[in-house]
Order: structure tokens, then C-alpha cells, then sequence
């Protein structure tokens, strides 16, 4: 870690510490286990400004509406940079685009004023057990100031809590970890599921669609926001000449910035299309319609599983275990010790066998 990211780290730190003692009120804090009742208006909060972090909160979105009686009213709390990415869903009655920027100045913070009188009873900070998230704690404590918050137990933004769930011992899936906040309240059994709205797509985007609607596609989506934690797009096209080997068309699709990278596979895998343009909705609306993506450990994929497409997903310096959805109809497979080992040789025919196998086990 760098000096001056160790330097923001204790900086943040510090300021969890004086924002607990300043927010400390007798009697707040509840025992450990401790079951609470039926809330009657929630807020989840996780101002993280990631697609796939977003998707990561809809399994308490979908707990909270079917496995709490009565429902209760679920508002959610994201950056403002992925409020689209939650924005109608079904279980959320309101999606509150939040500016973190500015929570140093606590209370006076823009925004906070009118989380304050929305009067939740419960508040959950979405955040994880891997490192302190001092602002979505700070920003649950805030939003709350009469109600229950509830976050995970980690130092010190425990402090800020009124009740700190332990991490469950049996699994690193963060979709599953996330749900187990809501344990005090729902109970252990919780859905793991994401899921996402159903997409709104333009006349223009619906005619691609249809376009050679019988023949069974595949989904390719190469890019990813961290390059060193992509497949090469080599790979890409050789899973591509896999499908089409099997009978189905891929359709390779691409994000701002990623049209060369897209290109890129094309070019090892005549036959293979191109996609349009696509919003966040389009891209959904594909991946349901095509019924399988091939992707990088990224927000598509998120979005992929979210949509109920069967995902194949590779994985590349990152805990597969934590990010990936290793369950029926979706496989993730980590291709790190073939990247990392004797110049990468192999990779493209370890892809091209996965996609090969992913797709005739779909067709089985």
C-alpha cells in the first residue's frame, strides 16, 4: 500500500473514531444476537460507486419485501453515479442518489437533513467485513439518529452501530454476507439471489433484437473497469469460435471506451457480430434474450446472473469464491494460474473448452 493511501486510510479511521464519540448516546448499543422487530421503513445504504455493488444490495431488497411480514418500506441509499443501476425496481420504493463528497460536514452534509426526517426505524450499512467503510457508516449513523442501525463488525465503525453482525463463517460469497445483515431482523434463511428491473429498451435497440431471433447467441462482453483483472480478448475470440462451432452466435458487446477491445475479439472470430450502442437497460435486455454470457469478473457479469442469464465467467486475481455466483445455471472459473504461468500458454484453449461445455450443458 502506498504512503498515501495508508495515510487516507488512518485519516479515515481517525475519523470514525471522533464520529462515534460524537453520535455516542447511552443506551444505544444492543446486545450481540439480539433480534429486533419488524421495522417499519428502511433504509440500505452503500454509496459505492460500482455497478456491481449496486446489484450486490438487491438481495436485501428482495428479503426485506418477501421474507419480512408486513413488508416493510424499503428506501435505498447509492452513488449518484449508480442510481440508474437500482432505479424502478420492484422492491425498492425509493432510490436516493447520495454526494458523498461532502460528509465530512456530518450533519450539515447535503442531503442528510432530509434522511434525518424520513424517520427510519432501521437502517442497514451495506457495507463488508474486509476493510472499515468509514463513510457508509458514517452516512447510516447520520440518516438515523433515532433508528436502529445495523452493519457489519468491524473496527472501529462498530462504534457507529447500534447492532455489529459477525461474518458468517461458512462462506465468502458477498451476496450472502450482504443478506446476513438483515439476520437480526429476517432471520438466517435469506434469498442470494440479484435481480434487476425489467428493461426498457428503444424501438431502434428492439429491432436488433429480432434479428435473427431463431438462431441461439451467446453474449461476450471483454471489458471490465480494471484492465489487469481482464481475460486478453484473444481468449474472448476463442470462446467465441467455440459457440459458433456449437451452433450459436455471439454478439460481442462493448462499454465506453471498449469498442477497440471489442473489435479485438472480432477480429479472431469471424462470424461473430458486433453490438450497437447499449444502455445499461439494452445490455440487460441482450444478455435475458441471448441466454448466455461469456464475461469477465465485472458489472456485466453482476448484471448477467441479476437478469437470470446463464453466466460463464472468468475470473483473474480475484477471490473467485467472494465475487463470483458459483450456482446453477452460472459457472466461474479462475484462470489466474494460466495467465500468470509459462507466458499464458493454453488460456485460449481453456476458454474455448469452457464455452464449448458451458454451452452444450445448456442445450443437454
Amino acid at each position: 500500500m502506498s504512503w498515501h493511501k495508508r495515510l487516507e486510510l488512518w485519516a479515515k479511521l481517525a475519523l470514525a473514531l471522533v464520529a462515534s464519540l460524537l453520535f455516542w448516546r447511552p443506551g444505544r448499543k444492543l446486545r450481540p444476537g439480539k433480534s429486533l422487530p419488524v421495522p417499519r421503513k428502511v433504509l440500505l445504504v452503500r454509496p459505492d460507486n460500482r455497478v456491481g455493488e449496486a446489484l450486490l444490495t438487491t438481495p436485501l431488497l428482495r428479503a426485506l419485501k418477501a421474507q419480512v411480514h408486513p413488508a416493510p418500506e424499503v428506501h435505498v441509499l447509492v452513488h449518484a453515479k449508480v442510481a440508474r443501476v437500482l432505479a424502478n425496481h420492484p422492491d425498492a420504493d425509493q432510490v436516493i442518489a447520495f454526494d458523498r463528497r461532502r460528509i465530512w460536514a456530518g450533519p450539515l452534509a447535503p442531503g442528510i437533513r432530509a434522511l434525518r426526517q424520513a424517520n427510519y426505524d432501521l437502517v442497514v450499512d451495506c457495507a463488508n467485513w474486509e476493510a472499515p467503510s468509514v463513510t457508509s457508516a458514517l452516512v447510516s449513523r447520520l440518516a438515523g439518529p433515532r433508528a436502529v442501525v445495523v452493519g457489519p463488525k468491524v473496527w472501529p465503525v462498530t462504534y457507529l452501530h447500534s447492532l455489529s453482525v459477525p461474518a458468517r463463517p461458512d462462506t465468502r460469497s458477498e451476496a450472502v454476507q450482504r443478506t446476513h445483515l438483515l439476520s437480526p431482523v429476517a432471520g438466517d434463511e435469506l434469498a442470494r439471489e440479484l435481480s434487476f428491473r425489467e428493461p426498457y429498451i428503444r424501438d431502434s435497440f428492439r429491432t436488433f433484437l429480432e434479428e435473427d431471433a431463431s438462431m441461439p447467441c451467446a453474449v461476450i462482453n471483454p471489458g471490465g473497469r480494471l484492465g489487469p483483472r481482464r481475460i486478453p480478448p484473444e481468449a474472448f475470440a476463442a470462446a467465441a469460435r467455440a459457440l459458433l462451432e456449437v451452433g450459436r452466435a455471439p454478439i460481442v458487446t462493448w462499454g465506453p471506451g471498449e469498442e477497440e477491445l471489442a473489435k479485438a475479439v472480432l477480429a479472431g472470430a469471424p462470424g461473430a457480430r458486433l453490438a450497437p450502442p447499449t444502455n445499461l437497460d439494452e445490455l440487460a435486455a441482450l444478455m435475458r434474450a441471448a441466454g448466455l454470457t461469456v464475461c469477465n469478473n465485472t458489472g456485466p457479469m453482476h448484471l448477467s446472473v441479476a437478469v437470470g442469464a446463464p453466466t460463464l465467467a472468468f475470473f483473474l486475481r480475484m477471490d473467485m469464491e467472494r465475487w463470483g455466483h458459483a450456482y446453477g445455471p452460472h459457472r466461474m472459473v479462475d484462470l489466474t494460474s494460466i495467465v500468470d504461468g509459462a507466458g499464458g500458454q493454453g488460456l485460449e484453449a481453456r476458454a474455448a473448452e469452457e464455452a464449448r461445455s458451458f454451452a452444450a450443458k445448456l442445450t443437454a
